[in-house]
């Protein structure tokens, strides 16, 4: 094995310079992960243009792998081999609190950098602390003790399971949280790769009417929701959304409103406030805004609205994603559209973030594409 792996470094806003750091010594409770597939997502766009502090930083928070390495003890907790392939989650948790305990690791204060300055989470952790490789945009990854993996299930490419974290946000976001099943009728905002996750999810779980509204720059991600199973699409730029909303309910609204617009202003919130014309409808939006003036309170405590935020996703949410994935019912591999080097790390970035002519949706970069 090699004495030292290639990394692709933030190193400031917009700044990214490939390093080498050594391989490092594995404590038997430990492995290394051999990364075939890092997918990039609009968060990373967002903190690579704004770094949340000065710290050298490989991202790469939806990795895709295979153990090279693994110690004994780490092989038995986990229940892996080297040569298995597994997809790692991006928290890294404490394991020992309340919110571990409970299997929602994801609020772990271990694992969030926003409150926590030594947090564990691959994509945001500084590479200068111990083992250095803390994310995905690296020839190999270091797994530690209380890393979160999965077994990817055989038939399913390193690149399908690329996108198994939008998929399972999807899945946590449309049915854990927004509780989409049965005969539900669904409006999601934004045609990105979650907006289109959510599409299967709520497909999957027996909704009865998907609406997916984009703007025209979004016409072939509109047409790919289709083919996804949404029923109906809108160019919210060409008609009105909310009146052909209730068009197409009858003037009944939806049961659920999925924003995925990452932070497109107030206009989305209260478009799915008005749309949810059922009483005790649900809203489930990211919090991109800092602050919202005005909010209409009185109407939505008069619809009696139930509104809630998307955080990441469960561990049932990603085996499920990984069991949809291996289902092969939906051709999800059209979600990922461009692939990238990691010499093309930057390109990558900005692509996503719409800074170049590319008409992205989902990204893989795979670090050993420029491998010799």
């Amino acid at each position: 094995m090699d004495e030292h792996v290639l990394a692709a470094v933030r190193t400031g806003p917009g700044r990214t310079e490939l390093r080498t750091f050594p391989m490092p010594d594995l404590p038997d409770d430990a492995a290394l992960l051999k990364v075939e597939v890092a997918g990039i997502c609009g968060t990373d766009v967002k903190i690579y243009a704004s770094p949340p502090s000065d710290d050298p930083v490989i991202m790469g928070h939806e990795n895709i792998g295979v153990i090279a390495k693994a110690g004994p003890e780490f092989a038995e907790r986990q229940g892996v081999r080297e040569g298995d392939r597994v997809f790692v989650e991006h928290y890294v948790p404490c394991m020992r609190c309340e919110w571990c305990h409970l299997g929602e690791y994801r609020h772990c204060e271990y694992t969030d950098w926003r409150t926590n300055p030594d947090a564990r989470r691959y994509g945001y952790t500084s590479a200068e602390n111990p083992f250095h490789l803390w994310g995905g945009f690296a020839h190999y990854m270091y797994l530690p003790w209380n890393a979160v993996v999965h077994h990817v299930p055989d038939g399913v490419s390193a690149e399908l399971a690329g996108i198994v974290t939008p998929l399972s946000n999807g899945i946590e976001w449309a049915l854990f949280d927004g509780g989409v099943g049965y005969n539900s009728t669904v409006l999601i905002q934004g045609p990105g790769q979650q907006g289109l996750s959510q599409t299967v999810a709520c497909k999957q779980a027996g909704a009865s009417l998907i609406i997916v509204t984009g703007t025209s720059r979004d016409a072939a991600r509109l047409e790919l929701a289709k083919t996804l199973g949404a029923d109906f699409v809108i160019d919210v730029q060409q008609e009105d959304p909310l009146e052909r909303i209730m068009q197409v309910t009858g003037g009944a609204g939806v049961d659920v409103v999925l924003d995925c617009t990452a932070g497109a202003g107030t206009t989305p919130i209260l478009l799915g406030i008005d749309a949810l014309k059922r009483r005790a409808g649900t809203l489930l939006i990211q919090g991109e805004m800092a602050a919202f003036p005005d909010f209409p309170v009185k109407k939505v405590t008069e619809k009696a609205i139930t509104v809630k935020s998307a955080r990441g996703h469960s561990y049932r949410a990603c085996e499920l994603a990984l069991a949809q994935l291996a289902s092969k019912r939906f051709p999800l591999d059209l979600l990922t559209t461009h692939t990238f080097g990691l010499s093309e790390v930057d390109r990558a970035i900005r692509a996503v973030g719409g800074e170049t002519d590319e008409d992205v949706i989902h990204v893989s970069l795979l670090p050993w594409k420029d491998a010799d």
